[in-house]
């Protein structure tokens, strides 16, 4: 009764609300079609019973290049609010900056789609309770790009963790190093009247157009969080489910520029250290971009052993007195800690996931709430940072 009501509120169709069992078909907008959508894109486009009918951007260059990743006859528009109001989209994958992701997310649940949003869910921690709301009086099936969750390999290591293989789990080592070049402040020539600015920036503050920001906005804090929201949001998250955690107590974090100062405001190189409660677990974070060390990988230190993992295998390491056997289980071919490997296919896996809780109503591997309590920890952590202090959980 109540979906039907929320349903006949918002002109959801009953069909709709019961899934797609009539329609095998389920028509997908694109909403932001930068780099990181277009890679979703190339592979939702394969997927069995999924179509990519529109796609959204504010920008004219990659309007047109998510353009080529759709049929013929694919709708295409700056505003995505004429994209939600289409009833022959079921379907949005939102691949817009972080600052929109909550607004574009409500938006999409108040216009009755079902939605893939990229990590980090939130921008600010203030905005999770409406982004919860608006999923829980809609019910739609909101999927957080939150990869991980979908790697059976990662499944699988869970299952040792809840089974107590590990005993008490008392310290967490997650890391995300990367030695590369950042992209330099040069002039890009960019038009400014190819983008639809105003629409950029949606709640952030007024400001003039930027090409370098707009470029480059995960590295300023009006548009996104850097490392920590950028990469931490991902191990952070499989520490969650791992260990059944919600958000941390506190947060002491410190952060310098080491190739990036006076360009980026974000630093890029950081270090945090998470207290939890439930359980009671320190969770340690360290990020640059300037020594590739450990590269992105998580460790998880117990009583009776240690836990390795990274997006391509984990290995179980026994403490001394514990005569369980090593085991690991490797999928993915490559250096320990790469960013991602041949196997899994977490991308596949995870819109899979989405698509087939479309059609049964299902919770999706990485629920709304899930999203929110990662970010909660990556913007406690940068509390921290900017206020140089200890940040505590508000009361």
């Amino acid at each position: 009764m109540k979906r039907t009501a929320v349903g006949a509120l918002w002109g959801i169709t009953l069909a709709q609300a019961q899934g797609y069992a009539q329609n095998n078909t389920i028509r997908v907008g694109c909403i932001g079609t930068g780099g990181r959508c277009r890679q979703l894109m190339g592979v939702l486009r394969n997927l069995p019973g999924a179509q990519i009918a529109a796609v959204c951007d504010v920008w004219d260059t990659h309007l047109a290049e998510g353009l080529k990743l759709a049929p013929a006859g694919a709708y295409a528009t700056k505003m995505h609010d004429e994209l939600l109001a289409r009833a022959d989209i079921d379907a949005v994958l939102i691949g817009a900056p972080d600052h929109l992701h909550v607004p574009l997310t409500i938006d999409a649940c108040h216009a009755g789609k079902d939605i893939y949003v990229e990590k980090p869910l939130t921008h600010r921690i203030e905005e999770g309770a409406s982004v919860i709301a608006a999923q829980r009086e809609t019910q739609r099936v909101v999927q957080v790009g939150m990869q991980q969750r979908s790697m059976p390999h990662l499944m699988e290591a869970r299952e040792l963790v809840r089974a107590g293989k590990l005993g008490d789990v008392f310290k967490v080592h997650l890391t995300w190093n990367r030695n590369q070049e950042r992209a330099p402040k040069v002039p890009l020539g960019l038009d400014p009247a190819t983008v639809e600015w105003k629409r950029f920036l949606g709640g952030a503050p007024d400001q003039p157009f930027d090409e370098y920001r707009f470029r480059n906005w995960r590295f300023f804090w009006d548009f996104g969080g850097g490392i920590f929201t950028d990469l931490m949001v991902h191990f952070i998250d499989v520490a969650h489910w791992f260990l059944e955690a919600g958000h941390p107590a506190m947060a002491g974090s410190i952060g310098t520029h080491i190739t990036m100062k006076d360009i980026w405001e974000t630093p890029d190189t950081v270090q945090t250290l998470l207290q939890y409660e439930s359980p009671n677990v320190q969770i340690y974070f360290e990020g640059t971009f300037s020594n590739a060390r450990n590269a992105a990988m998580m460790e998880y230190m117990g009583t009776k052993a240690t836990l390795y993992c990274d997006r391509g295998r984990y290995e179980y390491h026994p403490e001394r007195g514990n005569d369980a056997p090593y085991q690991e289980l490797v999928l993915g071919s490559g250096p320990k800690g790469a960013d991602f490997f041949d196997a899994p296919n977490g991308e596949l896996l995870h819109l899979q996931n989405w698509l087939d809780c479309i059609r049964t109503r299902a919770t999706p591997n990485a629920p709304v709430e899930a999203g929110v309590f990662a970010a909660d920890a990556a913007h406690l952590a940068n509390q921290s940072l900017r206020e140089g202090a200890m940040a505590r959980w508000p009361a």
